[in-house]
């Protein structure tokens, strides 16, 4: 293309490669977006640490509430499913019992309703900033995890010194192994969330109703094999993760017993399928999130 000339100054145009540009936005290749979470991994380990034990900040017993919201479900749940609905009857250390329940439930409950809405409360950072998506959710994974470790350390203090007392076994020893499958877990369900609440922002006001369906479906308060007779349903209900990591957890620390392969086989499936699939998922979003 020959020059041309304007106010006497010569114009030329040239041809410019845009071969290695890239649309901004547009979501890369699995391998290079894991690879861009392994570069942020400082930030989200540090985000987590901060974040975690900080309690409710705008309360006066902040950090007590970590563990305070267990113990007053815990309690709540004793006078009526022990006290006034019997429950506890043929159940050993039944106090044992609910508090397991109600402490490694409300992990998973609290990973459900967090990664829900951690996209909403990341708008302003999403909007501002290029970088892969799911570390918002997977910071908050690991906060979760992290602020676990007080309420781990409450429930093991009361099975040991509430009446009738835990005896410790070297069965504890198996059960760190059972905290890792959870957590796992944990991080399939808040990808997940993350992803099926920013899509449907109406799914959020279901979340209260599942979680407590999921709840008396797990057996926090009350053994199923009790009030569950048909074997078909109670198969169902024993694939239920929650309820295999209750179950384990309860033979581990209560009843000095070797849990069942099957619990143990169900709840490794769990938690190998569910973090891969919810990040496959929600990487398959990263180009919808922070859209008006």
């Amino acid at each position: 293309m020959s020059p041309s000339t304007s106010a006497g100054v010569p114009l030329v145009v040239e041809d410019v490669d845009v071969s290695r540009l890239r649309p901004v936005g547009r979501r890369p290749n699995i391998a290079r977006y894991i690879a861009n979470l392994w570069g942020r991994r400082h930030f989200i380990v540090a985000d987590s640490r901060v974040r975690a034990l900080s309690g409710e900040r705008d309360t006066i017993l902040g950090r007590f509430w970590l563990v305070g919201r267990p113990l007053l479900d815990g309690v709540t749940f004793f006078l009526i499913f022990g006290v006034l609905l019997n429950a506890s009857r043929g159940i050993d250390n039944y106090i044992g019992f609910l508090l397991i329940g109600v402490f490694l439930f409300t992990w998973t409950s609290q990973s459900l309703t967090q990664g829900a809405a951690s996209l909403n409360s990341g708008r302003n950072l999403i909007r501002g900033f290029a970088f892969p998506r799911a570390s918002i959710p997977l910071a908050l994974a690991l906060r979760e995890a992290i602020a676990m470790g007080p309420r781990l350390l409450t429930l093991v203090a009361m099975i040991l010194v509430i009446p009738p007392h835990a005896q410790i076994s070297w069965y504890w020893v198996l059960f760190p192994g059972v905290l890792v499958l959870q957590g796992m877990f944990n991080v399939g369900v808040v990808l997940y969330a993350a992803r099926l609440v920013h899509a449907v922002p109406d799914l959020r006001l279901l979340l209260g109703f599942s979680s407590r369906l999921w709840m008396y479906g797990s057996g926090v308060m009350y053994s199923i094999d009790r009030f569950v007779e048909h074997p078909q349903a109670l198969a169902v209900m024993q694939l239920n993760p929650a309820y295999c990591v209750l179950e384990i957890s309860r033979d581990l620390l209560l009843y000095a017993t070797l849990p069942e392969p099957r619990l143990w086989l169900t709840l490794a499936a769990w938690a190998a399928a569910t973090p891969v699939l919810g990040f496959l998922y929600f990487w398959q979003g990263e180009e919808e999130y922070g859209r008006e």
